[in-house]
């Protein structure tokens, strides 16, 4: 019978902790605390239940080397640890800042939780160490202002375990250190080195990548984008925002000729065959990027989407010309007679050849056009998704500094003018017709609901009181004597100072509409002291609700009937009706899908952003979104 050696219980335990104390603090020491890590010496300690180890002023790591937890709970412990040394915690001036200059002072329970609140939020920020799991929430506030807060009114008892040692501070300050013992080290120095170093391969990292990407996917197109971004200020900001989509199959699918390009997507799409020099390239990369700063995806309203698309080439072509960007590819719109003219004047032009301008194409789908707007459904827009090849990440309008987002017209309208701003003359001229529309665009049209109070403004009254001596009015305290007269409201007030609403509650209405244009309504009409306004509902038939209180309009109006759209016996009845007053302006809130009105007083109309309505408005439209 062999003998077997007896094995040790005490052995096997203290094996066991090493290895999980080990393993915890390799994964404690990671970016950018390795280097604080480095300086920092290890002993070893007894400590109470539930307390793994603290931290001294002098970089000394305290443990309980008999205590066995997990490798993830002694990460958390160290990496608290690590941080409230890397944060300056225990240093002298910030000691001496919260009354604990005195180097024989101990760290009280109110600065000791303070530091561990800044501890959390650190790490939850910088994504190190692992949070406990259950955290609280952390009250806002530094250091200071919470220890001050909670030695006058104690520490709250959620926050009393938040810390690497339980109860007890995580922090302990060694006696006076000798003469000739060296100076404290700068360990906030030491953690921003780290830092440096973390943000410094992190960039290499994403240049490796994006080089990488661009040398499997190198193209003319390519190239031509680079050269705005080195060489063109006017456009650098737009070409390094936007995205370059080369993909033969989406381009054989879309049908798109050369380019297109979605200004809601920020993409521009190639068709690798064209054939194109790089010199062409940056024509039609410019052409593109254009097309979506200028947003003529939106700027079209009501006009033919194919002729308004081919009047925006012909000015886009122009500019490009006089500029000298690149080379004007064979086959592109370009008439030299429509120098300085608007996108909107050359459309007016292409009207009166209908025949001749129905045949007229541009760089993009010979159905859509070069620029792609509400055609491009989701099905569509996975396909685009499917076929980046690697290049997907965020829009470039959500890849703001610090988790920002800003707007994506937002997006356009800052890249073209800090471009236009930053483009030297040296390089040539820029058309006059370009800088004209950028300076418009740094000047937003103003929201719907602006414009909708100017019109309030305009077209609907204020109930003015007047004074008369039939109401006594307050004495002035100079003159008692002199009797003077008080202010009354009109006796008529609700036939003066009122307006119409038409309100289509058909089928087709979207109930988000009716909210949002009613409670504008109601708020702009209480705040100019109107009482009552005028409601109609319309389908198939006119439903009068008579006088509605302003403040009722919003909550109260109920749709009636879920028929057809006829409104024009809505606005018959109004203005026929005897007890609405002969100038009162009408609000019609539709979204389009109805019979041609006539109507013939002041009205304005409220409709869905991207609506048409079926006959020419001679009032205002204001798009709801």
């Amino acid at each position: 019978m062999s003998a077997r050696r007896a094995r040790n219980p005490a052995a096997d335990h203290a094996e066991r902790v090493l290895k999980a104390r080990n393993a915890g603090w390799k994964l404690a020491c990671v970016p950018p605390l390795d280097h604080v890590g480095r300086l920092i010496t290890h002993t070893y300690a007894p400590h109470g239940p539930g307390e793994l180890g603290h931290i001294t002023d002098d970089g000394i790591l305290v443990v309980d080397r008999h205590r066995y937890v997990p490798p993830a709970l002694w990460r958390r412990a160290y990496t608290h640890l690590l941080l409230h040394l890397a944060l300056g915690h225990l240093d002298a001036h910030t000691l001496a800042e919260v009354g604990l200059g005195d180097p024989a002072a101990e760290i009280d329970a109110a600065y000791n939780t303070a530091c561990c609140v800044a501890v959390h939020r650190f790490a939850a920020g910088l994504g190190v160490g692992t949070p406990l799991d259950e955290l609280p929430d952390l009250p806002a506030g530094d250091e200071r202002e919470l220890t001050e807060r909670w030695r006058r009114d104690g520490v709250p008892e959620a926050l009393r375990r938040i810390g690497a040692n339980g109860t007890s501070p995580c922090m302990r300050r060694e006696p006076p250190s000798a003469p000739t013992d060296p100076a404290p080290r700068d360990w906030p120095a030491v953690l921003a080195r780290g830092l440096v170093e973390m943000v410094a391969s992190s960039l290499d990292t994403a240049a490796g990548d994006r080089a990488g990407r661009t040398a499997r996917a190198e193209g003319p197109w390519d190239r031509a984008l680079s050269w705005f971004v080195s060489s063109y200020p006017l456009l650098g900001a737009l070409a390094a925002g936007l995205t370059i989509v080369a993909d033969l199959e989406l381009a054989r699918s879309w049908d798109i000729t050369i380019a297109a390009v979605s200004p809601e997507h920020g993409e521009i799409y190639v068709n690798p065959h064209a054939g194109l020099s790089t010199e062409e390239w940056r024509f039609v990369l410019a052409h593109e990027m254009l097309h979506a700063a200028l947003r003529h995806d939106r700027r079209r309203e009501h006009r033919d989407a194919h002729l308004f698309n081919v009047a925006c080439d012909y000015v886009i072509n122009g500019w490009l010309v006089e500029m000298g960007v690149g080379v004007l590819p064979d086959g592109l719109l370009y008439d030299p007679r429509l120098a300085g003219l608007s996108a909107e004047s050359v459309y007016d032009t292409l009207t009166t050849d209908l025949r001749r301008a129905r045949k007229l194409r541009t760089p993009g789908s010979r159905e859509h056009g070069d620029v792609l707007g509400e055609w491009l459904s989701e099905p569509a827009a996975a396909a685009r998704r499917s076929s980046r090849r690697g290049s997907a990440g965020p829009m470039p309008w959500e890849r703001g500094s610090g988790g920002s987002f800003v707007d994506l017209d937002a997006f356009y309208r800052r890249a073209l003018s800090a471009g236009l701003a930053y483009h030297d003359p040296g390089r040539g001229l820029l058309p006059a017709g370009l800088i004209e529309e950028i300076r418009t665009l740094e000047q937003p049209p103003p929201a719907w609901d602006v414009r909708l109070s100017r019109w309030f403004d305009e077209h609907v009254r204020r109930p003015e009181p007047v004074r008369s001596y039939a109401r006594a009015s307050r004495r002035q305290a100079s003159t008692p004597d002199i009797a003077r007269p008080g202010r009354i409201r009109p006796q008529d007030v609700d036939r003066l100072c009122t307006f119409g609403v038409v309100l289509d509650t058909s089928g087709s209405m979207d109930p988000s509409l009716l909210g949002k244009a009613l409670g504008a309504i109601a708020s702009y009409a209480t705040a100019r002291d109107v009482p009552a306004a005028r409601v109609v509902y319309c389908d198939a038939a006119a439903y009068d609700a008579g006088y509605l209180p302003v403040e009722d309009i919003a909550h109260k109006a109920r749709v009636r009937g879920r028929g057809g759209t006829v409104l024009q016996p809505g606005i018959r009845l109004l203005e026929s009706a005897d007890d609405f007053p002969a100038d009162g302006p009408i609000l019609v809130i539709t979204d389009g899908h109805c019979d041609a009105l006539r109507i013939r007083r002041e009205h304005a109309f409220l409709t869905p952003a991207g609506a048409r309505l079926p006959f020419t408005p001679r009032g205002p439209v204001f798009h709801v979104r």
